[in-house]
C-alpha cells in the first residue's frame, strides 16, 4: 500500500475544514497555510505521477453482512495521474494570485479554505478506483464550488444557489448511474467495471453519468451555472474551478465512462455526443460575442471550449480523443490565464464593463501581453496550443468519417464545419476584448491606472508561456502524458498529416522581426507630430471620441432570426434552472388555487377522488 496516494486528498481536506472555522481577522495565516499546502499538495503529485500505474492503496470502511460496499480505495492511472500533477499545478498558481488579490477579503477563512476543500475533493477524484468514494469527493468539489462563488459579494448569492442547485441536480443523476452500474456489474470497483451499452439500462446509465461529466464541464444545455458565477463570482475562483478543475474533472469523468466503464460503439450515443459538442462551441460563441462584460464573455467561452473536447470524444478515434484530452489540458491553461487577467483589469480599474474599459496596453503591458498570447491560443492560431489540440480534433471528425460506422460518421462535414466556424467566431471576439480593453483610446478616468502586483503577473505570464511551449513543442505533451494516459503507443499512425512547429514559428518570428524593423525604422525617419482630435474647428474631449468595441458586432443580434434567439437567451428561455423554477410555480399557484380553505371545495375533491378509486377497482376486479 502506497500511503503517499492519501497526501494530495486527506491533507487539504483537513486543513481546509479547519480554516472554515477559524476567525476570519487572521488572513495572513490563511494565506501562508494555504500556499504551503498546496506547493507541498503539488509536490506529492509529482511524486505520484513518478510512480507510474499501478501504485494502490486499500482499505475497507463498510461491510454489510460480508458485503464490501464502500473501501477507501486509491489507485493510479496514467490518465488520473497527469490530470492530478496539472491540477495541483493550477492550485499553486492561484493561491498565488490570491494572495495580492483584494477578492474575498471579508470570508476570507471560506476562500481559503474553500480553495483547499476543491484541491483536495479533485485529488480523490483523480485517484479514486471506487464509485462511490469518486460520487463523495465529487460532492466536496460541488460544496467547496458553492462557498467560493457565494464570496463574491453582492449577488454572488444567486449565483452560487443556482451553480449548486444545476450540478447538484445532474450530482443526483450522477448517483442513480452510478447505482445502475452496481445492479450490473455488482462491483463498485472502477476498474473491474467493463459494461457493454446494447440494453436500456446500460443505455441509462451512461446517459446519466455522462450528464453529470458535461454538467460539470459547463456544457450545453446544462451550462448556465458557469455565466452566473462568472459573472458574480471572484475571477480568481473561475480561473480556479470553472475554468480549470471543473473542466479537467468532467472531461475526466467522460474520458473514463467512454473507454473504460462502457463499451461504447459508434451509433445514437455517439451522435448524441457530438450533437452536444457542436452545438455548445457554436451556440456559446455566438452569445459570447454580443456579451459587455468581460468576465460574462470570458464564461461563456469557457462553454464554448468544451464543445471540442466532446466533440473529439465522441469521434471514438485515437486521434479525437487524444485531441480532446488535449485541449481539456490547454483549455485549462489559457482560459484560466484569461481568467486572472480579466481579474487585473477589474482590480486596476474597478469594473468589467467593456464600455467603460480602454487604452490599457500601454498602462498594463504584462497583463496585455498574456491576453494576447492566450486569446491567439483559444482562438486556435499557431503555433499556440490551442491550435495543436483542435487540429487534432479537426482530424478526429475526419477519421470519424473515414471509419463510415454509425450515424454520426455520415454527419462528419457537419461537425467539421461548426468547430472550424467556432474558431473563426471565437477570434472575432477575442478582436472585440483587446480594442474594448487595451487597444482602443483609454478614458481620462483610468490616466493613472497601473499594472497589479508581480505576485498577481507571475501566474498569468507562466500560464502564458505554457500556451507558446506546448504549441511549438506540442509532441512533448503528447508523447509523455496525453498518449500513455489513454494506451495510445508512442508510434501509432494515428494522425491524417503533420505539421512542423519549429519551422512554422521560425518564419512567423522572422515576419514579426521584419515587421518590427519596419516600424522601427520609419519612427526615426520622420518626427511624428501628435495634435488633438478637432471637429469642425473644435477640439473634442478624449472621452468623447472613444469607439468602444462593443459595438462591433451588433448588427449580428438584430439579424432576423438571430434576433429572436438572442432575445431567448436573455429572457431565460433556454434556460433550464429559470424554465424549472418556472414550472415550479406553476404547479405552487395550481395546488395553492386547489387549497382554497372552502369546504364544499375540498369535498369536491375527496368526491372526485373516491370516484376514482372506485373506477379503477372495479376495473381491476
Amino acid at each position: 500500500m502506497d500511503r503517499l496516494l492519501l497526501v494530495p486528498v486527506f491533507v487539504p481536506l483537513a486543513v481546509g475544514f479547519v480554516l472554515l472555522f477559524l476567525p476570519r481577522r487572521a488572513q495572513s495565516l490563511f494565506k501562508l497555510v494555504t500556499l504551503v499546502v498546496s506547493i507541498a499538495v503539488f509536490a506529492a503529485s509529482i511524486r505520484i505521477f513518478r510512480l507510474g500505474q499501478g501504485a494502490r492503496y486499500e482499505w475497507p470502511l463498510l461491510k454489510i453482512e460480508g458485503l464490501r460496499l464502500l473501501d477507501l480505495l486509491f489507485e493510479t492511472t496514467a490518465l488520473g495521474s497527469f490530470i492530478l500533477m496539472f491540477a495541483m499545478g493550477f492550485g499553486v498558481l492561484i493561491t498565488l494570485y490570491s494572495i495580492r488579490s483584494k477578492a474575498a477579503v471579508e470570508r476570507a477563512n471560506e476562500y481559503y479554505g474553500s480553495i483547499l476543500l476543491a484541491i483536495g475533493g479533485s485529488a480523490g477524484i483523480l485517484l479514486s478506483d471506487h464509485l462511490l468514494l469518486l460520487l463523495i469527493f465529487w460532492e466536496i468539489v460541488t460544496a467547496a464550488l458553492y462557498l467560493l462563488i457565494s464570496t463574491g459579494g453582492k449577488g454572488s448569492n444567486f449565483a452560487a444557489t443556482k451553480s449548486f442547485a444545476m450540478i447538484g441536480a445532474s450530482d443526483a443523476g450522477l448517483l442513480l448511474g452510478v447505482g445502475m452500474v452496481w445492479v450490473l456489474s455488482e462491483t463498485f470497483v472502477i476498474s473491474a467495471i467493463r459494461l457493454p451499452v446494447t440494453s436500456p439500462l446500460p443505455i441509462l446509465s451512461f446517459l446519466l453519468l455522462m450528464m453529470a461529466a458535461v454538467t460539470k464541464a459547463g456544457a450545453m444545455p446544462l451550462h448556465t451555472w458557469l455565466p452566473a458565477g462568472g459573472e458574480y463570482a471572484p475571477t480568481s475562483v473561475m480561473a480556479l474551478l470553472p475554468a480549470a478543475l471543473d473542466k479537467l474533472l468532467g472531461i475526466y469523468l467522460l474520458v473514463l465512462i467512454v473507454t473504460r466503464v462502457f463499451v461504447l460503439e459508434p451509433g445514437a450515443l455517439t451522435i448524441v455526443l457530438a450533437a452536444i459538442g457542436a452545438g455548445t462551441i457554436l451556440i456559446a460563441v455566438m452569445i459570447a460575442m454580443v456579451q459587455h462584460n468581460l468576465k460574462k464573455l470570458l464564461s461563456y467561452h469557457a462553454i464554448s471550449q468544451v464543445g471540442y473536447m466532446v466533440l473529439g470524444i465522441a469521434t471514438l478515434t485515437p486521434v479525437g480523443i487524444a485531441g480532446g484530452v488535449f485541449h481539456m489540458l490547454n483549455h485549462a491553461i489559457y482560459k484560466c490565464c484569461l481568467f486572472l487577467c480579466g481579474g487585473a483589469v477589474e482590480e486596476a480599474t474597478g469594473t468589467v464593463d467593456l464600455e467603460r474599459l480602454g487604452g490599457l496596453g500601454r498602462k498594463m503591458p504584462l497583463t496585455f501581453a498574456a491576453v494576447m498570447i492566450a486569446a491567439l491560443s483559444i482562438s486556435g492560431i499557431p503555433p499556440l496550443n490551442g491550435f495543436a489540440s483542435k487540429w487534432m480534433v479537426y482530424q478526429g471528425v475526419v477519421r470519424m468519417g473515414e471509419g463510415g460506422a454509425g450515424g454520426g460518421a455520415a454527419l462528419w462535414p457537419l461537425w467539421l464545419v461548426a468547430a472550424v466556424f467556432g474558431s473563426a467566431l471565437t477570434l472575432a471576439s477575442f478582436v472585440k476584448i483587446l480594442h474594448s480593453v487595451f487597444l482602443s483610446r483609454l478614458p481620462d478616468r483610468l490616466k493613472d491606472t497601473k499594472e497589479v502586483t508581480p505576485l498577481q503577473t507571475v501566474p498569468m505570464l507562466v500560464l502564458a508561456s505554457a500556451c507558446v511551449l506546448f504549441g511549438v513543442f506540442y509532441w512533448v505533451p503528447l508523447r509523455y502524458l496525453i498518449f500513455p494516459a489513454l494506451g495510445i503507443p508512442q508510434d501509432a499512425d494515428v494522425f491524417i498529416g503533420t505539421w512542423n512547429s519549429m519551422l512554422a514559428t521560425g518564419l512567423l518570428l522572422i515576419g514579426v522581426g521584419a515587421a518590427s524593423g519596419v516600424l522601427v525604422m520609419g519612427s526615426f525617419a520622420r518626427e511624428i507630430r501628435q495634435v488633438p482630435t478637432w471637429t469642425c474647428g473644435e477640439v473634442q474631449a478624449n472621452d468623447e471620441m472613444i469607439v468602444p468595441g462593443t459595438q462591433f458586432y451588433k448588427t449580428v443580434s438584430s439579424m432576423r432570426g438571430l434576433r429572436q434567439m438572442y432575445d431567448g437567451q436573455e429572457r431565460g428561455y433556454f434556460d433550464l434552472y429559470d424554465q424549472s423554477g418556472r414550472a415550479g410555480l406553476a404547479v405552487t399557484g395550481l395546488l395553492r388555487w386547489l387549497h382554497s380553505g372552502m369546504l364544499p371545495v375540498y369535498l369536491t375533491w375527496v368526491t372526485v377522488g373516491l370516484l376514482l378509486v372506485l373506477f379503477v377497482l372495479c376495473d381491476f376486479l
